[in-house]
């Protein structure tokens, strides 16, 4: 068994036990429910993180993906069309058919340009779920009917604030675990070559529109479960899910927890909601004061906090080392 393989699997083994932990020591029901949201978050941010550090791009409108989660999975559960459990895997397939087809189209725009597409494309989801009222419920939003049973759990079962704590603490280990063994592989490489330098690396043979339609692909379907996760908890999906300044907050996450470590954007995810929670009266003022703590991050470690607490490892790492060589001497 490969040692990077081993690794993943301790680390999820180790992460599965911090989430038992934190469920066992939480007897709060809204604070549960608190902490559900967050992980759901940082699945979200996982998938922008994603896009971030492997195809260097930022996305203003990944928020089209986690509310046409919920919607598709609304709108096929009302239809009947197939059971509960097909129609999900259904919807996260034609979220990676429909991203990788968008994805061959605009990963070939640079910077900033990139950006604006999303947020257009995003913004015309807004629009339409906004609009056609017959089929979404327009402004109104619309309730998703989930059956009795999923997968053999029961509603009663599966609604309950520690189980769905547990749920979404699970697809973030597995989603976080997976995306670190897919990154590992020559995949990543490819796509980190394309990012770093896209002429050099089509100069030596690498097709790179491919990999980078994939990488957004991807980052679509990892955001897809956020969306189908949140509608599961709430029961309910709105325009509002559509909106791009859903994506602005899940960047400003990933961006404060730091996109380069494979967990900054869970870091970030989640000290955004406890930030959130911490404010209490002051909560009217989250985003001007989380904004504000944004800047301080992006000036003095432009790493973010995974990136800083590093920093510092490294540094306590170094100083031991000279101390033990100033011992030695």
């Amino acid at each position: 068994m490969p040692l990077g393989f081993s690794r993943i699997a301790l680390n999820a083994l180790l992460a599965l036990a911090g989430g038992a932990l934190v469920l066992w020591l939480t007897s709060s029901e809204s604070l549960l429910g608190m902490f559900t949201q967050a992980v759901i978050y940082a699945i979200f941010a996982l998938g922008v993180g994603l896009l971030l550090k492997q195809n260097g791009l930022v996305s203003f409108g990944h928020a089209l993906f986690f509310g046409a989660a919920g919607y598709g999975m609304g709108v096929l559960l009302e239809l009947g069309w197939m059971p509960a459990e097909l129609a999900l895997l259904a919807v996260l397939a034609a979220i990676a058919i429909g991203a990788f087809l968008i994805g061959l189209v605009i990963v070939r725009v640079p910077g900033i340009a990139f950006g604006m597409l999303t947020l257009a494309i995003g913004q015309m989801a807004y629009l339409l779920a906004s609009r056609a009222r017959g089929m979404t419920g327009g402004a109104d939003g619309m309730g998703i009917a989930w059956p009795e049973t999923l997968f053999g759990v029961s509603q009663s079962v599966l609604l309950q604030p520690g189980t769905l704590f547990m749920l979404a603490w699970v697809l973030l280990v597995l989603v976080a675990c997976a995306l670190q063994w897919i990154l590992g592989t020559r995949f990543g490489a490819v796509t980190e070559a394309a990012r770093d330098n896209e002429e050099r690396a089509r100069f030596i043979g690498i097709q790179t529109t491919v990999p980078r339609a994939l990488v957004y692909a991807l980052s679509a379907v990892v955001t897809g479960v956020a969306g189908l996760l949140s509608s599961l908890n709430t029961g309910f999906i709105s325009p509002e899910s559509l909106h791009w300044s859903v994506s602005a907050i899940t960047l400003l996450m990933v961006v404060v927890g730091g996109f380069k470590h494979p967990v900054g954007p869970i870091v970030g995810a989640i000290v955004y909601f406890l930030f959130k929670d911490l404010l209490g009266d002051w909560a009217t003022y989250s985003m001007a004061i989380f904004g504000a703590a944004l800047i301080a991050v992006i000036v003095f470690s432009p790493d973010g906090i995974t990136g800083a607490l590093n920093k510092l490892r490294i540094r306590l790492r170094y100083g031991k080392l000279q101390k033990g060589a100033g011992h030695e001497q």
